[in-house]
């Protein structure tokens, strides 16, 4: 069998991802953005989306720097109309979605007889519903090319309880029975869907309280877990990656 001379000066520099595209959402800062920048530096055309607009374009425009052909909305990824343009627009502009990674999120903590409703809709509609919806529409285009990766980025607080956690838990415990069903539902066309679980990251994320750095993860150790997922061979698939810093708290 011969083997293509473009496929090895391709793996050998490290560009394992060329020729792909990958959408992540809440992709302007922290965690997304460290993402992006991984599978950028891999080679993928990438998809950016978050809700400030000035921290979306200094990121897109960071890559670009960098050599990486980038798409950047602001979007409202909890809402059908804007996952519809967000979607067709990163198609047109850079091809199909090869890698969806659902990043967005958002942390409240808190007993569960404080909150409010709208606190409940809020947390629910960013940690859940949206993964929903982006993944509907990525799916749905994936389906008939029989290969895509869905990467959903959960979290430790989906396997265990604490005091205050009880939206929090609630939106993670949720994404990892929707990722478990979705992978059964898509494998049959190909297509892989994983979680990735972190512990406490060093980001500016809304979390419990300031956090020793020495002492959590860094969004590039969530960066690391996900480029893993896209580079497993096409005939296997991780479907859950639990990450821990080494230094317990």
């Amino acid at each position: 069998m011969m083997t293509d001379i473009n496929q090895i000066n391709t793996a050998s520099s490290g560009k394992q991802l060329a020729g792909r595209t990958a959408l992540i959402t809440g992709s302007s800062r922290g965690i997304g953005k460290a993402i992006a920048e991984k599978l950028a530096s891999l080679g993928a055309a990438v998809g950016l989306c978050g809700r400030r607009e000035l921290q979306l374009h200094s990121t897109a425009n960071q890559l670009r720097e960098g050599g990486a052909r980038v798409f950047a909305q602001v979007a409202d990824v909890s809402s059908d109309g804007d996952v519809l343009a967000l979607v067709q627009r990163t198609e047109s502009d850079l091809g199909p979605i090869d890698i969806l990674v659902n990043n967005a999120g958002i942390g409240m903590f808190g007993a569960v007889h404080e909150k409010s409703e709208a606190d409940w809709d809020l947390v629910m509609n960013t940690n859940l519903r949206s993964v929903f919806l982006v993944s509907k529409q990525v799916a749905l285009r994936m389906i008939p090319r029989k290969f895509g990766d869905i990467i959903n980025i959960s979290s430790l607080a989906g396997k265990n309880a604490f005091a205050g956690g009880g939206l929090y838990c609630a939106s993670k415990w949720g994404l990892l029975g929707l990722t478990g069903c979705m992978a059964e539902d898509l494998r049959v066309h190909g297509i892989r869907v994983s979680a990735v679980c972190p512990g406490s990251v060093a980001t500016e994320f809304s979390g419990r309280g300031p956090k020793d750095p020495t002492k959590v993860l860094t969004a590039n150790d969530v960066a690391h877990a996900v480029a893993m997922i896209a580079l497993q061979g096409p005939q296997s698939f991780i479907s859950e990656v639990h990450l821990r810093p080494v230094a317990k708290p």
